[in-house]
């Protein structure tokens, strides 16, 4: 599965515990990363400086759902049970 463009959901609903550039103590749960653009594209994609998590991200259907509203469920769901 390709990532929905424009969906933003793994860059919203988890924490990332590691620095984010302009988030150097990384995020919380349920915040929107400072490098999450308006049309919720990620700024820092293909970007050597993107977090090691984020680029191990795999979007697939059981943690994404079948749309945007789906995928923020199921990730602040996961994040709730870890």
């Amino acid at each position: 599965m390709n990532c929905r463009l424009g969906c933003g959901a793994c860059c919203i609903a988890p924490s990332i515990s590691s620095p984010i550039p302009g988030m150097p103590e990384g995020k919380k749960a349920g915040q929107r990363c400072v490098q999450l653009d308006k049309n919720n594209l990620c700024k820092l994609f293909g970007d050597p400086s993107r977090p090691a998590v984020c680029l191990q991200f795999k979007a697939c259907e059981d943690v994404c759902g079948s749309n945007n509203a789906d995928a923020m469920w199921r990730i602040t769901q996961l994040e709730a049970l870890t």
